[in-house]
């Protein structure tokens, strides 16, 4: 009998053993932690991340650059008398400009001021 329990302990045993090595195979991380599945070089190892964040910037930061390098060059262009949108909606006319505020008409006797980066551009002339 205590020969059966020596089996079933070592069958046990066995399996959870197997189990395990076949969980590390299939998350290379802890198999390359647990230092089972042998590095190559450092440069091998940091291709996807250069990958990535080359796919980051050409999809991501490169155009975003762009669009606030256009908006500030609109923003830098502003004149008295441009119509404009706001940010939060509002359609006026440019009374007065100064470095980092605008002075807007949105009615008949009505002037707001507002910050120049809150501008999103032209409004149309419909």
């Amino acid at each position: 009998m205590n020969h059966n329990l020596n089996r079933k302990n070592r069958t046990r045993f066995l399996t959870f053993a197997t189990m395990t090595f076949l969980a590390l195979l299939a998350t290379p991380g802890i198999a390359l932690a647990a230092n089972i599945i042998p590095t190559g070089s450092g440069l091998v190892s940091l291709a996807p991340l250069l990958l990535i964040i080359v796919i980051f910037y050409f999809l991501l930061i490169r155009p975003q650059q762009k669009r606030m390098k256009t908006h500030r060059g609109m923003i830098d262009e502003l004149k008295k008398g441009d119509k404009i949108i706001t940010a939060g909606g509002i359609i006026g006319t440019i009374h007065d400009v100064t470095e980092d505020v605008v002075k807007l008409n949105i009615a008949d006797k009505v002037r707001i001021t507002i910050k120049r980066d809150t501008i999103t551009g032209p409004a149309d002339q419909n």
